[in-house]
């Protein structure tokens, strides 16, 4: 931004002078906040104190605390005669980067070891104000107060004579009890504990049941356009990895059969409610062909609910692990992506004994139990507020997802095809015209707005982007959509 007057600090530095919580610290936390999820990019300049007070209707002092504090930690720097400067934990990091880290080439190492080409990190990080993903819920809306409130409490109250395991063992055991009615009442899954496999995120959970279901050259069936972190995975286990096309109404089970009946597969892995990356939702009459089709040739279902959390329908299309009568589904999802990090889980829902298998890995990758946030968590749902938020979310996106919509239409009308979705924090955008999505990519970012490669899909016969808007307010959809209209005018013009 040209001008640190001009930046829009009350859309996302919230402070709540009624909370127990110092004012001060509220500052330090919403700055960290704002550096960590780029609203405020590295070397951006701050307004002076005075004008920033008055910005956020604090008292200076108050003001030049948090900012003692937050040079403190090296998240901004004072410089005589020219102001105060956003730093970066990279940079931080950078200043203590040994000679090896800054050239490995020059050294050798003793000894060897087995190197992936198939788990290459695909993710980018950028600085640029303003940005799409692939559908990440808004930071800004997490309900850190509830938690905290439960999490010092069960911190006071944790005064016990048993032995730790103990503790561990009840805790777990409740939080299970809590988790298994809270996915049946809201996914009609109809489980037990026993059925249930609860772990740190949601990747963990799709290791898990990869490692445990897949050997080398096992046939496994996926969508095309799919998930790429999920085929990696699943590349990685050695699978034989066989595409079918997605139609408008799910996959093409027709093409699933004709493959059933040439060789034997193992594993189907699909995103039913709300395909990645096209929001598709697979369509009744194809829920029971697959089914049927499971039943008949012999393979699982890996059932992958990733977004269930964010659907805007009164009556939300159930997972097909909830008609699942002759248990040939493994159903993993995510649970809590509203919640701070640190607090989301990711689940297994499955047959008791192949619920059994897992956790013996799970022993292994992660042998301990985090007592205070199960503690927390088993509260936090047996008391309604996993229901609240869920429902007050809903709402807001709802009205993100419509507004962005709307703004699409506006914008980009005669240049774009897309449905809305149901659910999901994400639109499948596809472009009627003929240019490169790279370019289009860079001349995005030549406008100050990020448009990471992962979201980007081009073949000969496919040109679409899925753009998320759950972390944008209407005014920063405003801008990027505007800033995404510039781009593609300048990218055909020089066609």
């Amino acid at each position: 931004m040209s001008s640190p007057v001009e930046i829009p600090f009350k859309s996302f530095i919230q402070l709540k002078p009624e909370e127990n919580t110092a004012l001060y610290l509220q500052i330090v936390f919403e700055f960290i906040k704002a550096i960590q999820t780029g609203f405020l990019p590295e070397g951006t300049k701050l307004p002076g104190t005075r004008i920033l007070c008055k910005v956020l209707e604090v008292n200076r002092n108050t003001l030049i605390k948090a900012f003692q504090d937050l040079e403190s930690q090296g998240w901004i720097e004072t410089l005589p005669n020219k102001g105060t400067f956003i730093l970066s934990q990279q940079k931080n990091k950078a200043e203590f980067t040994t000679l090896k880290e800054q050239n490995p080439s020059q050294f050798d190492i003793g000894f060897p070891f087995q190197r992936s080409t198939i788990l290459e990190n695909p993710i980018e990080i950028s600085n640029l104000p303003y940005q799409f993903n692939d559908g990440m819920p808004d930071l800004r809306l997490v309900q850190t107060d509830v938690l905290a409130r439960l999490y010092v409490s069960k911190l006071k109250r944790h005064k016990t004579t048993k032995t730790y395991e103990q503790i561990q063992l009840r805790s777990h055991s409740n939080f299970k009890t809590q988790f298994s009615n809270y996915l049946n009442l809201t996914r009609g899954i109809r489980i037990s504990t026993s059925n249930l496999l609860t772990t740190s995120s949601h990747e963990i959970g799709l290791y898990l049941v990869t490692k445990v279901l897949i050997n080398p050259g096992d046939r496994v069936v996926v969508a095309s356009p799919g998930y790429y972190m999920s085929n990696m995975t699943l590349t990685n286990t050695g699978a034989q990895i066989i595409s079918i096309p997605v139609n408008e109404d799910g996959i093409d089970t027709k093409r699933l059969k004709e493959i059933c009946e040439k060789s034997q597969i193992r594993l189907l892995y699909l995103t039913s409610n709300y395909h990645y990356p096209t929001t598709i939702l697979l369509s009744a009459k194809k829920r029971i062909e697959v089914l049927e089709l499971a039943n008949q040739y012999g393979f699982v279902i890996l059932e992958d609910d990733y977004d269930f959390d964010f659907h805007y329908d009164n009556n939300p299309v159930l997972p097909l692990a909830a008609f699942d009568s002759n248990q040939r589904v493994v159903y993993i999802g995510s649970f809590g992506k509203s919640l701070p990090s640190g607090f989301s889980y990711g689940f297994v829902a499955a047959p008791a004994e192949f619920i059994k298998e897992l956790e013996k890995h799970q022993n292994i990758l992660e042998p301990s139990i985090d007592v205070m946030k199960e503690q927390v968590l088993t509260e936090w749902i047996s008391e309604g507020e996993a229901h609240r938020l869920s429902k007050k979310n809903k709402k807001i996106y709802k009205e993100r997802r419509d507004c962005f919509v709307s703004l699409l239409n506006e914008n980009l009308k005669g240049k774009i095809k897309f449905k809305v979705p149901p659910r999901g924090l994400a639109i499948w955008v596809e472009w009627l015209d003929d240019f490169n999505l790279i370019k289009f990519q860079k001349e995005c970012a030549a406008n100050k707005l990020f448009l990471p490669k992962t979201i980007l899909y081009q073949t000969k016969d496919l040109r679409a982007t899925r753009l998320g808007f759950g972390h944008l307010e209407k005014e920063e959809m405003e801008k990027a959509i505007s800033l995404l209209s510039k781009s593609l005018e300048s990218i055909l013009s020089t066609d």
